[in-house]
């Protein structure tokens, strides 16, 4: 196993918020950090000792990001797998191009859950159109339709209730083959997020309760509020996962609750999350500080929590209110991450708030007028 020090340059592919709360927790260490990212000044380049700027799949970049790298990491899936996989074999990328193939497509990745042995809802892989209508009554209804690759925040999906809907997901398939899933009824999401380094020492963040309001994520609640035999198949379901895809790193894995206290994997996803950027305040070690460590080869710390605490993401009409009231609210962490614009639905930040009653400061979240839709 390799160990990179202090003094050393880690490379970031990706120069969005991810990549930025990285290489700050990175720099803190002493690293220094090298960017790609095809947008001049990206949240993680204001940060960044080296800027490169250019497509992802720029195979010139590639080289150049590799010549200044000591360790190379990645911000997020949706980059490109061959690019990558080039990359592997001629730079120090310890977590390998695998797990983005995998996680890039939802068909992959539901067969690598099942392999793992974690368990996913009923579903059906169609390359057209005609193969859903064939396969459709395979899962029945209500059931999701989801693009294979791309979608995110609820965009490439559809839910279809009956048979006579299905013509709606007849356009997903003009983006990439889909999968359909069975619609489980279920109480709560949670995600698990699990790091792992190459010596095969993993530990799982606590445990957050999610919120989504239009699809994005909304609220993070630290300790999510369910059974404590739901915690223990949750931390058991990540383990089984990132133990058979031999993860080097971080992977978030969102999940559901069911009504009778069961859970299935919805999706994963291969580096730092949303939903666990509460561990910066509320954790003796952060998903990013961790995250560094065992791309590092250094150990791992186990994660303690201080308080519970609730992550509430900052959008692009949030952040006008905000910061006109910071001054009411001098318990709030708040976090924004130098996007030039601020667009509607955009994420711009998030505030964390260390609490000693979740329901009470849910209470004020809501009855604040910064997050009214």
């Amino acid at each position: 196993m390799k160990t990179i020090l202090p003094g050393q340059t880690i490379g970031i592919i990706g120069g969005g918020q991810l990549g930025r709360m990285m290489g700050v927790a990175a720099k803190e260490a002493g690293f220094r950090i090298a960017v790609l990212d095809p947008t001049t000044d990206s949240p993680c380049g204001q940060i960044a000792d080296i800027e490169i700027v250019a497509p992802y799949n720029d195979e010139h970049a590639l080289e150049e990001l590799s010549k200044v790298s000591d360790v190379i990491t990645f911000e997020f899936e949706n980059i490109d797998y061959e690019g990558l996989k080039r990359l592997t074999e001629k730079a120090y990328v310890p977590q390998g191009a695998e797990l983005v193939r995998i996680t890039q497509n939802r068909i992959n990745e539901k067969a690598e859950i099942q392999k793992s042995g974690a368990p996913v809802a009923p579903y059906i892989a169609a390359d057209t159109f005609d193969e859903l209508v064939q396969k459709i009554d395979q899962i029945g209804f209500p059931c999701i339709v989801k693009t294979a690759f791309g979608g995110y925040d609820g965009k490439g999906q559809v839910k279809l209730d009956s048979k006579e809907q299905l013509e709606e997901a007849s356009g997903l398939f003009t983006h990439s083959s889909c999968i359909a899933e069975a619609f489980v009824p279920f109480e709560k999401e949670i995600s698990v997020i699990i790091q792992r380094n190459l010596a095969g020492e993993s530990y799982c963040l606590p445990i957050a309760e999610n919120i989504h309001k239009h699809h994005i994520l909304h609220e993070s609640i630290v300790p999510a509020r369910v059974d404590s035999n739901v915690l223990q198949q949750a931390e058991k379901a990540a383990e089984k996962i990132a133990s058979h895809l031999e993860l080097v790193g971080t992977l978030a894995v969102e999940m559901f609750v069911l009504t009778d206290g069961k859970i299935v994997i919805n999706e994963l996803a291969p580096r730092p999350h949303n939903s666990g950027h509460y561990s910066i305040e509320a954790c003796n070690i952060s998903q990013f500080h961790q995250h560094i460590r065992a791309v590092c080869g250094w150990p791992l710390r186990k994660p303690k929590l201080w308080a519970p605490s609730i992550m509430v993401n900052v959008l692009g009409e949030h952040v006008e209110p905000l910061t006109e009231r910071i001054a009411n609210y001098p318990d709030w962490s708040i976090h924004l991450y130098g996007k030039a614009e601020a667009k509607e639905k955009r994420k711009m930040g998030h505030v964390t708030i260390m609490t000693e009653s979740l329901e009470d400061t849910l209470q004020e979240i809501e009855q604040s007028d910064i997050w009214k839709d």
